[in-house]
């Protein structure tokens, strides 16, 4: 190759290499880049990147912005992924991170699906300890101090939670205007913090924490449980393994393309 001539294609050889390395340039920190900018990325000539992302636009896989005139991602890229996303097993996705929870934390861990209604176990690992906590695939959570169900109640719109507990349909000793105000709030401070807390209020010899699974799309569509005798854990050790659980949960969401911060 002579001093003045440019490569057509970036570090990885071929035109398709190129290209999925030019696309791999965006970021949910940078959803926006220049040509010269991915150009230096990718290391290539700022000619042969404007070609290569003429090609992608072209496709919908990536666009410019109206104000900057800088690229990002394009619309294409969500329907070349649509497939795979709706075939995606949330369960599939789990089971790994589910894995590695229980090792973590040396306790069962738990999937939980939302009927509608009711919180349903859906994939276990149990805990290697003799004395432990273990759930049958299956069993159903409709009570609302559980700690799967806050998480699930957590993520409705709040007269929608607010409906389910007045009715019955999900159980709380104290439905009266002042417990339901009292448990809006507990829903709320188990959002904000990304875990929800049973420090034996369902079963007196048990623990649960719970934290939300989000989709692509942002919405909650399951709850990793972490589940342990109540001698086991205890006050002070129940941040700790909240947020273990919130991290599970977030890799689950990663896996099925979703963004943990939302």
């Amino acid at each position: 190759m002579t001093e003045n001539s440019e490569p057509s294609e970036g570090r990885g050889g071929s035109p398709v290499s190129t290209a999925l390395a030019v696309l791999r340039c965006f970021s949910v920190d940078e959803p926006l880049l220049g040509v010269t900018e991915i150009a230096a990325r990718v290391g290539m000539h700022k000619s042969s990147a404007s070609r290569v992302l003429a090609t992608l636009e072209s496709e919908d896989l990536v666009e410019r912005d109206p104000a900057s005139r800088r690229y990002r991602l394009g619309l294409g890229i969500i329907a070349m992924a649509g497939p795979l996303l709706a075939d995606l097993d949330v369960r599939r996705a789990a089971i790994p991170v589910l894995r590695g929870l229980t090792e973590r934390t040396g306790e069962t861990s738990a999937l939980l699906l939302w009927s509608g209604h009711e919180a349903v176990a859906v994939e276990q690992v149990p805990s290697p300890h003799q004395v432990k906590h273990t759930t049958p695939l299956g069993t159903r959570y409709a009570t609302a101090l559980s700690s799967s169900v806050q998480v699930f109640l957590a993520a409705m719109p709040a007269e929608s939670a607010r409906a389910l507990v007045a009715d019955g349909t999900v159980a709380l000793s104290d439905a009266d205007d002042a417990g339901l105000g009292a448990y809006a709030a507990r829903l709320a401070e188990a959002a904000e913090r990304g875990y929800a807390v049973n420090y034996g209020e369902t079963a007196p010899d048990e623990v649960g924490v719970s934290a939300p699974v989000r989709d692509h799309r942002g919405e909650v569509v399951a709850a990793v449980l972490v589940s342990a005798p109540r001698f086991r854990i205890s006050e002070a050790q129940l941040a700790g393994l909240g947020e273990e659980c919130a991290g599970a949960a977030a890799e689950v969401t990663r896996r099925l393309g979703g963004n943990p911060s939302d």
